[in-house]
């Protein structure tokens, strides 16, 4: 006979022979076991919908929920959270004030949209200070103070607000630094020092980096915009769904609006980026190659930050990872053809390159992983236990308001 590879399931499976062979003694109870598995779990939850989608994270199906009994997870969560005492729960925090909720959004707001203001106005005034002196000193000068305050306010937007990563340890958050740090200087420098392995040393062109670095900071804020209102649709799905397969299915959607939505703002903000940076391509000019790795580089950031935000921060690191090899194995690789007799281990990306011309690297590292993302976080971002925790505690605070809104009416 084969063993399930879930231990819920083979438990329930037990549970249910013991009843069959125990009959004269009493009803089977296949809960009790489940019961005591997950007895942290469910002493600690404010709601039955905070078991449920920890039930879904342990490997609990409806399929798993139909042999304890029960039609669905959400049914068999609502069974455990009856039976299982659990002490006083602490009272909800208290709602701020109206106005001063309006003042958060406002502040939070202004932090997005900072980041993209910042390095559009140092761009600008770089490039222009540098045409009017002739001198690239001060240009530079201005160019690295208003990077330093770039960074600063990415910071601030990574740490605050829905773009932040909760949980993470040190050695994580290194990890997640180290592989942003690659991608946006190979986005800064990467097809220079690619095309001068390959083709010799060529000069330094600023004006693509400076248009890349503003439409990466300027990406900011449709970010932080698409997660809060993924975050918050998904914890009102939860609130009115009564099975895992209703919530997956009323929240696929949400999730292509909201990647759909980021794509469409990335197309605005090149467009943005092309006026605020002198020397880029006219505003009317197709898409070209160094612009869509670029598009592809925010797209994969901003998935992999989702996936972290909502505890897959393995997938979305493993998909950085992957940019920053084939980036890397390019550059490896040009820089071996240089060595005598080496030649053909530089030929596919000279021949990428000679083609699609350099950026067509990064385009398809880039791109390549967020694809890869992007199927799995249809997948990951779609279960409940994604959004169980503050989920949970939103469901209850929808359900206890619309009980006080029906409770006169049922009044005698």
């Amino acid at each position: 006979m084969p063993v399930s590879r879930r231990p819920d399931e083979a438990s329930a499976r037990t549970g249910a022979g013991k009843g069959q062979g125990k009959g004269r003694r009493g009803p089977a109870d296949p809960v009790r076991a489940l019961m005591h598995r997950h007895h942290d779990l469910c002493a600690r939850a404010v709601d039955p919908l905070e078991i449920a989608a920890g039930l879904e994270a342990h490997g609990v199906t409806d399929r798993t929920a139909a042999r304890f009994r029960h039609r669905d997870v959400f049914s068999l969560a609502e069974e455990l959270y009856a039976r299982v005492p659990r002490a006083e729960e602490p009272a909800p925090p208290a709602a701020p004030a109206p106005g001063r909720a309006l003042g958060v959004r406002m502040t939070l707001a202004a932090l997005w949209l900072l980041p993209g203001a910042l390095c559009a106005a140092t761009a600008s005034a770089a490039f222009r200070v540098d045409a009017i002196r002739k001198d690239t000193t001060v240009g530079l000068g201005l160019g690295a103070g208003g990077a330093a305050l770039t960074l600063i306010a990415l910071w601030l937007c990574l740490r605050r607000g829905p773009l932040r990563v909760r949980g993470s340890g040190r050695g994580g958050r290194m990890a997640h630094a180290l592989g942003a740090g690659w991608l946006l200087g190979y986005a800064a420098a990467g097809d220079w020092l690619l095309s001068g392995l390959l083709d010799g040393r060529r000069p330094y062109e600023a004006a693509p980096a400076a248009e890349a670095a503003v439409l990466l900071a300027l990406a900011a804020a449709p970010a932080a915009w698409c997660a809060r209102w993924f975050a918050v649709r998904a914890r009102r799905r939860l609130a009115v769904s009564r099975g895992l397969e209703e919530f997956a299915a009323g929240v696929r959607p949400l999730f292509a609006g909201v990647v759909t939505a980021f794509l469409c703002a990335l197309a605005a903000l090149v467009l943005a980026a092309r006026l605020s940076v002198p020397g880029s391509p006219p505003a009317a000019a197709p898409l070209s190659t160094a612009e869509a790795a670029v598009v592809a580089l925010c797209g994969l950031l901003f998935l992999a930050r989702l996936l972290a935000v909502h505890g897959f921060r393995r997938a979305a690191l493993s998909g950085i990872a992957v940019a920053c090899a084939v980036q890397a194995a390019a550059l490896a690789t040009a820089a071996a053809a240089r060595l005598p007799g080496a030649a053909p281990f530089g030929e596919p990306v000279a021949r990428l390159t000679a083609s699609q011309g350099a950026a067509a690297v990064p385009a398809a590292a880039c791109g390549a992983a967020a694809l890869a993302l992007l199927i799995h976080a249809f997948g990951a971002l779609c279960r409940a236990s994604a959004h169980g925790d503050t989920g949970a505690r939103t469901a209850r605070a929808a359900r206890d308001t619309r009980t006080a809104r029906t409770a006169p009416d049922r009044a005698p």
